[in-house]
């Protein structure tokens, strides 16, 4: 993170008493009218406003082009003052693109980009790449492109169709300075090749996945949309060796406190373009990517339900399975996780309610005491509705909650312990009777 710049105060020095009187005996001595230039009070004026735009400019950049243009206000000499902060405008962002990396550039541009190229490039095409490389914003690109204008055809640079006064050029002196030269600081490019031949390189050791993370951090927000999506399609990809994958999901992981709503719009069409197309596998593979990454809310309820619902079998699987005591906590844990993405989809609430608390009451033989941490986290969250559809449950004969609490002692015993997990809050008015049955 880029350090706060402290604003220094500038305290220019006082027009000196000579020099508005010389440039009326300039004018005389010439025949000329005196309002051919700029008048006493524009002068005065546009002195008095330049200390308020200097301040905002780093220290390191008020160089020799920012003492030319301050003399040329206190002369009155507006268009010779544009012309120079506009070349200090252009020269920061011809470093700000360096400082970005132009072999970074010449990927996203797709063609040759050397520091010659970047000298030669018009004002206008140079606006233009920096837009692309999110080095200005939309808005930073409008007024300095309208400040371009200006510079072309009012500034000293060119034969001018007018002149403009004290105000005009504070006005482009502000924007100059506001949208090129406030701020010092630059996002650095991230390598495209690089970067892809990392992910699909060796497993990550952690000092190379945070210099990664940090190097993603540091690019602005356009790139590091394209490249979140780059390890997305990544780990969606059937043919990508599983290192990659965890590399890809690795990264994005890291990543994940900085995705912004473009970078998570970007996600979900890129999903929903997996279903549309019918491409199964990369569909598959992307829900467990916004299920790894803690995701699912972004989901629509279908596909969520999806989610639980296999989550919720496999667990269920495993509980009726062999050994099923020392198998059960890593899917209830993972059943745990992803309930805490989101709400529980109405459609697989039931199955959800029964298969946790069948699993956290047993059967004849015990409970997973290694898993019975995760099934009081679940339960301890169990919502209104859901504790709703466990009193019915229980009281159905025909399920399999139902018939373990009705056939197993063991069983019952334990459903009570469940019972006393639930804040009797939660607990609705149309099962309360029911609920303080149980307990009994």
């Amino acid at each position: 993170m880029n350090d706060i710049a402290v604003k220094e105060d500038v305290n220019l020095p006082a027009l000196p008493n000579a020099v508005l009187p010389a440039i009326l005996e300039l004018t005389e001595a010439l025949g000329i009218p005196r309002d051919v230039l700029a008048s006493h009070e524009e002068i005065e004026y546009a002195w008095r406003d330049l200390p308020r735009e200097l301040r905002e400019i780093p220290r390191d950049l008020r160089g020799e082009l920012i003492a030319r243009m301050c003399v040329a206000v206190s002369a009155g000499l507006f268009d010779g003052a544009m012309n120079y902060i506009w070349n200090a405008a252009i020269l920061q962002l011809r470093q700000k693109i360096r400082n970005f990396g132009l072999a970074v550039a010449a990927q996203i541009q797709q063609s040759d980009f050397e520091e010659k190229n970047l000298r030669e490039l018009q004002d206008s095409r140079l606006l233009d790449l920096c837009l692309k490389l999110n080095i200005i914003d939309e808005d930073g690109f409008f007024f300095l492109d309208q400040c371009r204008e200006v510079r072309n055809n009012f500034s000293a640079a060119h034969p001018t169709m007018g002149t403009v006064n004290d105000r005009e050029f504070t006005t482009f002196l502000n924007r100059c300075v506001r949208y090129a030269l406030a701020d010092s600081s630059s996002p650095k490019g991230v390598n495209i090749s690089a970067f892809i031949s990392a992910i699909k390189g060796a497993r990550f050791i952690d000092d190379q996945r945070r210099i990664w993370v940090q190097r993603l951090i540091e690019t602005h927000d356009a790139q590091r949309q394209l490249l979140v999506s780059m390890a997305h399609g990544v780990y969606c990809d059937s043919s990508t060796a599983e290192p990659a994958r965890l590399n890809a999901i690795d990264l994005c992981h890291g990543l994940r406190t900085a995705f912004t709503s473009s970078i998570k719009a970007d996600l979900i069409n890129t999903h929903s373009e997996y279903i549309a197309k019918g491409l199964e596998e990369k569909h598959t593979a992307s829900l467990q990517f916004f299920e790894r990454l803690g995701l699912l809310g972004l989901l629509n309820e279908s596909e969520q339900h999806v989610i639980f619902s296999r989550a919720i079998d496999r667990l269920w699987n495993v509980h009726n399975g062999m050994n099923n005591f020392y198998n059960e906590p890593p899917f209830a844990e993972r059943l745990l996780e992803i309930s805490h993405q989101g709400a529980v989809p109405e459609t697989i609430q039931d199955n959800f309610v029964q298969t946790i608390v069948c699993c956290r009451i047993g059967n004849g033989y015990g409970v997973s005491d290694a898993a019975v941490c995760y099934y009081d986290e679940l339960i301890k969250g169990f919502s209104p509705r859901e504790v709703t559809d466990l009193i019915i449950a229980a009281k159905d004969r025909n399920s399999n909650l139902g018939r373990r609490i009705a056939n197993v002692g063991n069983c019952r015993r334990n459903f009570k312990t469940v019972l006393n997990l639930i804040d009797t809050a939660s607990v609705p008015n149309s099962v309360r009777a029911d609920y303080d049955s149980f307990v009994r």
